[in-house]
């Protein structure tokens, strides 16, 4: 098991629970956590999600070694289909869920760790916190969820993307990434004062809430333009299939080390 789940004063509270590694996403990870958030929407108990970690890091990202079961002969058919499932349509499940999310991150929060963190309504980050896509280094254009762009802005995202480089929270926050930023040692405390407000609102204006902001981004584009990047993504595993095999391991050591 790598996520707890539990349901206090209409708060659920999921747990990735694999500090060991720095609570890396495998297979087994990502279908129990979309499991947790199925869970959390369809009990009426719940007026509010909270997403945290346990351990130093948020989450350092995808498995490289084991992220999703593939063929030992792989075709991009097969990793298209693969990625579409547990990396974008998963997040974009979380992000479209009709109640309020808040992620809580600490420490690292690298390449896949966005794809968690992003779908979430609201972000609160310890001071630690360092946000990153270093995912050029391996020949590709970012990570699945491209909410780079939105998230950041169009300058902040290029220079983030071409650089490797991590956010830092106060950055984050500036941008409008992150709603606020507290000491290490708050941030449960912190995250979990911010849900209990919002637990006391009515239910059906919260969704409907969300949903106006949701939809407002979806008119300006955000669906499409994840759809298309997503595209853009696997146009670069073609690549690395073609020049090196899967994975594409061309700059892992440098990725592993620019964050330390």
């Amino acid at each position: 098991m790598y996520i707890r789940y539990e349901v206090a004063d209409k708060i659920a509270t999921i747990t990735l629970d694999r500090p060991e590694a720095a609570n890396v996403q495998n297979a087994a990870l990502l279908d129990e956590l979309d499991a947790a958030w199925t869970a959390a929407v369809a009990d009426d108990a719940v007026a509010v999600i909270v997403l945290r970690a346990e351990g130093k890091h948020f989450s350092a990202g995808h498995d490289l070694k084991g992220s999703i079961p593939l063929p030992e002969k792989l075709t991009l058919a097969q990793l298209y289909a693969a990625e579409s499932r547990r990396y974008l349509e998963y997040s974009l499940r979380w992000r479209n869920a009709p109640k309020p999310s808040i992620a809580a991150v600490q420490g690292h929060c690298i390449a896949g760790g966005l794809l968690l963190c992003w779908p979430c309504d609201l972000i609160v980050a310890a001071e630690d916190a360092r946000f990153s896509d270093p995912v050029v280094l391996m020949g590709i254009g970012g990570v699945e969820y491209h909410g780079h762009t939105w998230e950041l802005g169009a300058r902040k995202a290029k220079e983030i993307l071409f650089t490797g480089r991590a956010l830092t929270a106060a950055e984050a926050e500036r941008t409008g990434m992150v709603n606020m930023v507290v000491p290490r040692e708050e941030l449960d405390e912190q995250t979990l004062r911010l849900a209990r407000r919002i637990a006391t609102m009515p239910p059906f204006g919260l969704r409907q809430a969300k949903r106006a902001v949701n939809q407002t981004l979806d008119v300006q584009g955000f669906y499409a333009a994840l759809q298309s990047v997503f595209d853009i993504h696997q146009t670069g595993h073609g690549n690395a299939l073609s020049v090196n095999g899967y994975p594409a391991l061309v700059g892992l050591d440098e990725m592993k080390d620019r964050d330390k």
